[in-house]
């Protein structure tokens, strides 16, 4: 079972992605600001790691440009799930090294086909 690490600093919405992606058979780790994240990303070093761009303490921007920076936690995908859609805001995220941008409000299947994509383009297939 893979297991991704989700950084949100809204109860509710975190709530949300937790319950979706439990739904979907991941197990989840949940963190509420980037500090947190990329602490709990070097200890249990996570599948996927989903951020929030807006967060407190450190942005998401931030926590993934460090977690691609460390030995680590570099090779681990990020992806960012963020209200702010805006072309820069999505091209900031995209330099800051995530392997994607998904917009909210997102629907949960479609969160869960995304991430099981992502996954799945990570995974080496069986010979």
């Amino acid at each position: 079972m893979a297991r991704i690490l989700i950084a949100e600093d809204e109860r509710d919405i975190r709530e949300l992605i937790i319950f979706t992606l439990e739904f979907g058979g991941f197990q989840v780790l949940s963190a509420t600001n980037g500090e947190e994240a990329v602490e709990l990303a070097r200890q249990h070093r996570p599948d996927l790691i989903i951020l929030d761009v807006r967060m407190p303490k450190m942005t998401g921007y931030e926590a993934c440009r460090l977690l691609k920076a460390q030995e680590e936690t570099r090779s681990i995908p990020v992806v960012f799930l963020s209200a702010k859609g805006q072309e820069a805001e999505i091209r900031q995220g995209m330099e800051a090294g995530a392997d994607a941008y998904i917009l909210k409000p997102f629907a949960p299947d479609e969160l869960i086909q995304q991430v099981r994509a992502i996954l799945d383009r990570r995974t080496p297939t069986p010979r």
